[in-house]
């Protein structure tokens, strides 16, 4: 990743943890687009990203979880989740600048995961949260090539995918047309939501697969390095 790219990074973490501090203790409670999360463990799945996982935290969650690397991701997140929202308010902004990561992860993967999780926590509260043209456009490319674990190429099959506010256009077919934020839920598989947001003939195409991708936490920073 390039340095502009590190900066986005840092600034879409900065923005979030205001956006956080701002928020009511009920907007906290509210449900994301995360399956099963709410606001409040979105926050800690982004906040506690930059640090990384002590090894031996990882080791217990995947026994418990039965090597499940997914639902020990979720199993830590939710016990990160548990401190006030002021300390994770805090850690956000504190490691901002971090280029740590987790195990079996990389920096496209973190990029990914910040612009993606703070529209988790956004669309459902009806907040507008802008995405900077060069990182979402960097995130979706990212996404397009990646196999395992949202395979957009397949489930996008049979319509063409075009940005109104970036030089995005790929796939063939009925157009499914909309901001470049709303493209990647869609390509994450936040199905519902991006629809409802989105426009052109092709969204009754995928509207009609029922189609979307169940996985907790739903981005790959604390599982996989997305191999193509």
């Amino acid at each position: 990743m390039d340095e502009a790219l590190w900066s986005s990074m840092e600034r879409e973490r900065h923005s979030l943890a205001e956006l956080l501090g701002g928020l009511t203790p009920q907007q906290w409670e509210h449900p994301s687009l995360c399956a099963r999360w709410r606001v409040r463990e979105v926050a800690a799945h982004v906040a506690m990203t930059p640090t990384g996982t002590d090894t031996g935290m990882l080791v217990r969650a995947l026994v418990r979880s039965r090597g499940n690397l997914w639902s020990a991701g979720a199993a830590l997140a939710i016990a990160h989740a548990r401190r006030p929202t002021e300390l994770i308010v805090e850690e956000l902004h504190r490691d901002a600048a971090s280029r740590r990561m987790p195990r079996l992860t990389n920096a496209d993967n973190l990029l990914l995961d910040v612009l993606v999780h703070g529209q988790d926590i956004c669309v459902p509260l009806g907040l507008e949260r802008p995405a900077p043209t060069e990182a979402a456009q960097a995130s979706f490319e990212h996404v397009w090539r990646m196999g395992w674990p949202f395979h957009a190429r397949r489930r996008m099959r049979g319509v063409r995918l075009v940005a109104t506010d970036a030089r995005v256009c790929v796939g063939e077919g009925p157009v499914v047309a909309g901001r470049l934020a709303d493209l990647l839920l869609l390509v994450t598989g936040r199905t519902a939501a991006a629809l409802a947001r989105l426009d052109g003939e092709g969204t009754a195409v995928i509207a009609a697969r029922g189609d979307a991708v169940s996985t907790v936490p739903p981005s790959p920073a604390a599982g996989s390095r997305g191999a193509a």
